[in-house]
């Protein structure tokens, strides 16, 4: 898969798990392992965003 699709689905994908912790948050008895479960998704994908977008950008040649 394209680096840049590939990008363009780890955003989307982040966006999702940040609506989903927005919405657990509001919650009257938000679910706390539910929350810690996808605070840390939401970091694993972050955490794979930079690795992609690493890939992106020309080595320097220095």
């Amino acid at each position: 898969m394209p680096i840049s699709h590939r990008l363009y689905r780890l955003y989307e994908q982040h966006r999702w798990i940040d609506r989903m912790l927005r919405d657990e948050q509001r919650r009257p008895e938000p679910d706390d392992l539910r929350l810690r479960d996808l605070k840390r998704r939401k970091l694993q994908v972050k955490d794979e965003i930079r690795i992609a977008e690493a890939g992106l950008v020309p080595a320097s040649t220095g």
